[in-house]
């Protein structure tokens, strides 16, 4: 999502999802079926609500996207840890042997 008029065509069809499961849960009454649908159409609502919390955290909902900052990498050293290091600690299984 990268601009509001998305968000708001997003929130148009959550309406719409809305009024349709409300439509088959009043024609269809409580059956299994119809519970999966509205449990699937509730995740999708809370989704969608999630979505606008991390929106306004990227400054979605005003248009403004950010470009993802390169981190810093962290070099790993190729020698040996020492003997102690490793003391107390369990192999779990890399198929060796002690």
């Amino acid at each position: 999502m990268s601009s509001t008029t998305e968000l708001d065509q997003l929130h148009e069809l959550i309406g719409g999802l809305r009024r349709c499961v409300t439509s088959l849960a009043s024609r269809y009454g409580d059956t299994v079926a119809m519970r999966r649908i509205v449990n699937d159409a509730e995740r999708i609502l809370n989704d969608v609500d999630r979505l606008d919390i991390d929106a306004e955290e990227l400054n979605l909902a005003r248009g403004v996207s950010h470009h993802h900052r390169t981190l810093e990498k962290i070099g790993i050293p190729d020698t040996q840890y020492a003997s102690d290091f490793w003391q107390d600690v369990d192999d779990e299984g890399l198929g060796g042997t002690r």
